[in-house]
């Protein structure tokens, strides 16, 4: 009951009370008035209820299945809180913002990462995700403990380019931080238009200092099958994301290897975060024989559904090796493990990430989104891989030099001075085959001289000082040698040979 309501019946039995008494005839009277005050109060709650449920609908556009769904219980005190900020709040409300924001504390106290509520923005965002394209730094993120933390980049997007890599944790975007935003307001404000800047403040793991990187936004087409040949006809066949057409990129890619003659795939998961449940089922069932699991789901009733493999469609017949990494998240797991356990392929890379709940998606008529958690997932055999990740067969680690961090192109650096990125100039500089003396956070002479070189063979000014052009291609080059150099690939091959 509101205050207001309090108030009005209190008035009403004030004014009965003030009445004649009159012996053998008030008595009567009283009760009849006070069964009818408290059926008008019970009428002005029943109504201001039933317009508040109405007008939440209107506005949120849910058609009601939010918050018309249960009016009992602590559901009173929700349409309470609403009633008084609507009528007594100092300023005007807005009444959208505040069942948003309801549904949003419902979402939140869940304290899932996975499940969130998006408005309309948001959710046009989300869609954009999974359709052809979109403009953005192409990196896929998410909410943990608090802080946005990089999954991975998408392969050859911006954010790529610019050395972000998976466990990144992103800051502040613009100066603004995003400590306890979602990753959906997250996304708003990384995302913009095509040819735009935004710089993002990173904290990498295991580095105390901070960094600054300066992003141009650009088109991120969802092309998520790429292929190339890295050894004696063996074909490396990398699917960046599951998105809406991946299983369909994928076979092509593979009967097309066939068609050439490989004599063995590498199917690359590698910094791949996952996506649509439906695609990495079509291509699990490429590998995996008819009738072996390919998954389970498991909801909260402990009833469980399991999927299996097939006859239907095209199946894979050539040798096959699985890259993952610590980037190789949900949907990536869930085919890793169906063709580690149900095809006997080996894994080989490094843990991946660790998510094994399952998302829905429901869509309200004013274009808002829940996404939410509805079960976890198992591998074939039964595990549960949330939060421990999948363990490969064959280990294989990348070079230390592959974790080097971004160094901005808008400073510079020179004989003299001193910084932490000077001794990631160094290394980088180290690992494409240049002296520059002892690794440390001084620009000695020996530094400059290496750059000197670097900067001749580049055919660029010969300055022997980081900056601008120098810092970019030093990072190109860099990122070009852990391309050709890479110990899992070869690792992969061994294992296929």
């Amino acid at each position: 009951m509101s205050q207001l309501d309090k108030e009005q019946e209190q008035g009403q039995e004030q004014q009965a009370n003030d009445g004649p008494e009159k012996k053998g005839y008030i008595k009567v009277k009283w009760i009849y008035i006070v069964l009818g005050a408290l059926a008008l109060v019970l009428l002005t709650v029943g109504a201001t209820v039933y317009l508040l449920t109405e007008k939440a609908q209107s506005k949120s556009g849910s058609g009601g299945s939010l918050l018309s769904t249960n009016t009992d219980g602590d559901f009173s005190k929700l349409y309470e809180v609403y009633n008084t900020l609507e009528n007594y709040y100092f300023e005007d409300v807005d009444e959208e913002a505040l069942v948003n924001g309801a549904i949003n504390g419902m979402v939140e106290s869940l304290d899932d990462p996975y499940s969130d509520f998006m408005s309309t923005d948001e959710a046009t965002s989300f869609h954009e995700s999974i359709s052809s394209s979109f403009e953005g730094i192409g990196a896929e993120i998410q909410q943990e403990n608090d802080q946005i933390v990089i999954v991975s980049p998408i392969k050859g997007a911006p954010a790529e380019e610019a050395g972000l890599k998976a466990g990144d944790m992103i800051l502040e975007v613009d100066g603004e931080s995003l400590q306890g935003m979602s990753s959906s307001n997250a996304v708003l404000l990384i995302r913009g238009e095509k040819g735009t800047k935004v710089t993002l403040t990173i904290q990498r793991p295991g580095q105390s200092d901070t960094m600054k990187v300066e992003i141009v936004r650009d088109t991120i087409p969802i092309e998520t099958v790429y292929t190339e040949t890295v050894s004696n006809n063996i074909e490396k066949i990398q699917i960046t994301s599951f998105s809406e057409h991946t299983a369909e990129e994928l076979e092509k890619a593979l009967k097309s290897a066939e068609k050439d003659g490989a004599k063995g795939i590498i199917l690359d998961l590698r910094q791949n975060p996952g996506g649509l449940l439906d695609q990495a089922q079509e291509i699990a069932n490429m590998f995996v024989d008819e009738g072996k699991i390919l998954y389970q789901v498991e909801y909260r009733n402990g009833n469980k559904e399991v999927t299996k493999a097939t006859g239907n469609g095209y199946k894979v017949s050539l040798p096959t090796t699985v890259l993952i990494d610590e980037g190789s998240a949900s949907a990536s797991e869930i085919v890793a493990a169906a063709l580690k356990e149900s095809a006997d392929i080996p894994l080989v890379g490094m843990k991946s990430f660790g998510k094994g709940t399952v998302q829905s998606a429901q869509d309200f008529t004013d274009g808002s989104n829940l996404k939410f958690t509805t079960a976890k997932w198992l591998t074939p055999d039964g595990n549960w891989i949330h939060k421990k990740g999948i363990s490969p067969d064959v280990k294989a680690e990348l070079p230390e030099y592959a974790n080097l961090t971004y160094v901005d192109p808008e400073k510079e650096w020179k004989e003299g001075t001193s910084s932490a990125d000077i001794e990631n100039i160094e290394k980088m500089l180290e690992a494409l085959g240049f002296n520059p003396g002892k690794v440390d956070t001084s620009y000695d002479a020996a530094t400059a001289s290496a750059v000197k070189q670097f900067q001749k063979d580049q055919g660029i000014k010969q300055t022997g000082i980081v900056t601008g052009e120098t810092t970019t291609k030093l990072m190109n080059e860099l990122r070009e040698k852990i391309n050709s150099d890479d110990p899992q690939v070869e690792a992969a091959v061994k294992e296929l040979k």
